[in-house]
């Protein structure tokens, strides 16, 4: 997937993938919802997300109806640890983001 926001490219295939998560409702499930944590060369982070139409990626159709769709959200560093600490990152974090966090 590929997207420019504010004037940038946001491209999965050429950002490194840092973790990917699922709600665990796979195919034709309306309720399905998958997402990836990317990092671009340049150190900004997206995340790259699908879903079907009863999901967040929901998009309406019209006369009532929805249709599942995927998108691209761009991420402040911050916003990719608290998502990472949300969706069972915690390997990423201990790697990628040892600096940013302390023991209990």
């Amino acid at each position: 997937m590929k997207r420019v926001i504010d004037g940038k490219i946001y491209n999965t295939e050429t950002a490194e993938l840092l973790h990917e998560w699922s709600n665990g409702c796979f195919g034709r499930d309306f309720k399905s919802c998958a997402e990836s944590l990317y990092k671009t060369k340049k150190g900004a982070y997206f995340i790259a997300g699908s879903g079907g139409p009863m999901s967040k990626y929901a998009v309406s159709c019209g006369n009532n109806s929805t249709s599942g769709s995927e998108q691209i959200e761009v991420l402040a560093e911050a916003e990719a640890i608290r998502w990472l600490e949300e969706h069972d990152g915690s390997e990423v974090l201990t790697e990628k983001f040892a600096d940013k966090i302390e023991e209990a």
